[in-house]
This record gives structure tokens, sequence and C-alpha cells, in this order.
């Protein structure tokens, strides 16, 4: 039996509530697509939701401790996320905490501090096919994945990307107007894993594809703490653990 992962997917929750044809896509939300996939595909994750507009955005300090990576989606209100929330997030991915930042959480507060970058890239939106390649066959990310996972209408999104080099790539996608983008992109920052994944904007029911769910419930366990909680602190360490001069 796999660890048990706790794993909260956070989502704006405001396209499915405002927009009719959004909503018909995803009655439930989006978040709840991507939980009911994650369970799907791995029955050992212990997944949540939270959404932007519950106090705190769902994620208080209490509930975080206890979250062993965190999903983000979120796209028309990014300005919204309070900034106590984004640090406490940033601290806890520096402690250990895995990130899967999904689709428009490109420009979400907490990928852009982590990054450091403006993470910014071209886009259309023209119900074009992507086929997202994988070129890192061997990542645990890519597992069960066969050479690419085809998506008949999505959004295209563009080099160049505004992000640092990635430590790791798992996908590239190819879109029908001609673009490439790196589609998913590892990072490590601290003690935490980070995963940016492109597909899924909501006009399009991407996060039911049997493909994507799979490429999803890896990242979780990619993502997932390994080690010990790394600490922020700066000790002025006065003992020194070897006697200083004294084999001179």
């Amino acid at each position: 039996m796999s660890e048990r992962l706790r794993v909260i997917v956070w989502n704006e929750f405001r396209h499915e509530r405002d927009e009719e044809s959004i909503r018909e896509v995803y009655p439930q939300g989006i978040h709840a697509a991507i939980a009911s996939g994650l369970q799907e595909m791995d029955p050992d994750l212990e997944v949540s939701v939270a959404t932007l507009d519950e106090p705190e955005h769902g994620l208080s300090e209490e509930r975080l401790e206890r979250c062993d990576v965190l999903f983000w989606w979120g796209h028309m209100a990014h300005g919204e996320v309070a900034d106590a929330v984004v640090d406490r997030v940033q601290k806890r991915v520096l402690e250990g905490m895995g990130l899967v930042a999904l689709h428009s959480a490109h420009y979400a507060k907490i990928f852009k501090r982590l990054l450091g970058t403006t993470c910014s890239l071209t886009w259309r939106e023209a119900d074009e096919r992507e086929r997202l390649w994988v070129c890192n066959p061997g990542h645990p990310i890519a597992r069960g994945i066969d050479r690419c996972i085809e998506l008949e209408r999505e959004e295209m999104y563009g080099e160049p990307f505004g992000i640092p080099a990635p430590d790791e790539q798992v996908f590239i996608s190819w879109f029908e107007g001609g673009e490439v983008f790196r589609s998913g992109n590892c990072y490590y920052r601290g003690n935490g894993r980070i995963f940016y994944f492109r597909p899924g904007h909501e006009a399009y029911p991407t996060y039911f594809d049997p493909q994507i769910k799979r490429a999803l419930a890896n990242a979780a366990r990619w993502a997932a703490p390994a080690g010990g909680r790394w600490v922020d602190e700066c000790p002025n360490v006065t003992e020194p653990r070897e006697p200083i001069g004294k084999s001179r």
C-alpha cells in the first residue's frame, strides 16, 4: 500500500459560479473534478478542497500544517489572494510541502514569488488540438503515460515563457496553430518541490481526461515531502563542533 498523503486542491471557484457555460463543464467546480480524479487514480490520497472565498481562502496555518501537497488553480482573481496567505504557503513549501500549479496559476502570486520571475507567456483561445509530448519518460510524473497526451480542444499557451530554466522538464506541448510550450516543469525551492502543469482551461473538460488525471496523481506523489522538515532560521552558532586551533 502506498503512503497516505494529505492533498488540498485549491481553486478560485469564480468562473463556475459566474458563467453558465463553465458551470456546464464543471458543475461542482474545477476543484471537485481535480479532487475526484486524484482519488480515482490513487485511493491512498486523502484529498480535500479549498476555495478563494472561504475564510483565509481555506488555507489557515493549521490546515496547511497538515498538508503534504497543495494543488493551485487560479485565473481571474490572482490579485484577491491575501499576501498573508501567500506568505504562509511559501513558508510551507520551503519547509517541504509540495505545490502543483495548474494552467493560469503561472500568474498566481505564490508561483511568481517562488520562481522569482514574471512567468509571462503568449496565449490564444481557439479550440485547438494540443499534444503534450513526454520529453522525460523516466520521470515519475510520466509513469503510465504514453509518448504523448492528446487533447482535442485546449487554450494555446506559447513561448517565450518567462520562467527560470526548469530543474527538470517532463512535458512539452505542441498546438495546432504551430506554437510549442514548456508544459510540465519541475522546480526545487528550499525543501519543497514544485510542478507546473499547463493544461486545464476552464472552458474545456480537460480534468476529466484519464491521462491528465494520471499525470496529476503522479505529480502528487512526486511533490510529496521527502526527508525531514527544513526550518528557516539563521542562528549564531557560538560553540563549534570541534576545538578551533588545537590541532595546529
